[in-house]
Order: C-alpha cells, then sequence, then structure tokens
C-alpha cells in the first residue's frame, strides 16, 4: 500500500497513470500529452514501474509502457470517480479512463 501512495501522492506520476490507462505509450508521447521534459517522464516512469504499477516493454530500441495489471486500471477509473465525486474543482479526467469490461 506504501508503494502504491507513494506512486499517486505526486501530479505527474497521476497524470501518466491517467494517460496509461486509456492507452500504452512512449515516453517521448507522454512528455508530449503532459508538457513536461522527457528527463522527468523517464523518471517518472522509473519510479512508477519500481512501485510495480507500470511495465516496461521493450520494441527493438524503444521502450513502450503500459499498466502493469488490468485490476489497477479498474481501480485508477473506480479512484477517479471517486475524487470528482467528492471535489468539484477536479480536472475533468474521466475522458481519459476506459472503464474496464
Amino acid at each position: 500500500m506504501g508503494r502504491v501512495g507513494r506512486a499517486l501522492a505526486d501530479e505527474t506520476r497521476c497524470r501518466i497513470l491517467v494517460e496509461l490507462t486509456a492507452r500504452p505509450a512512449y515516453p517521448s508521447e507522454l512528455a508530449d500529452r503532459l508538457g513536461e521534459s522527457r528527463s522527468k517522464i523517464s523518471n517518472h516512469l522509473s519510479c512508477l514501474r519500481g512501485c510495480g504499477l507500470v511495465v516496461a516493454i521493450w520494441e527493438g530500441k524503444k521502450v513502450r509502457y503500459e499498466i502493469a495489471d488490468p485490476r489497477l486500471t479498474h481501480a485508477l477509473a473506480d479512484l477517479l470517480g471517486i475524487v470528482l465525486a467528492v471535489d468539484s474543482d477536479a480536472e475533468c479526467v474521466e475522458d481519459h479512463v476506459e472503464q474496464p469490461a
């Protein structure tokens, strides 16, 4: 639980997770979508990987990241729903999270 809490304690890591719940991505894509440096995104991805929340899949010289377990996608979607229910000022991110079947 502590590792998950540490991962979710940072806004950029949360934004990365939201992006990855919609689809796998390369670090450069995440940097562009989130308006952050590639270096910063790579550091956060390393943390998320260390926490067991994302996995790196090597494709030749490129690495693609995705959520480590489908149950995590479901849990993140539920967590976002709770955040939006209790925080009317929360940025709407519902459109970025696929609802699991």
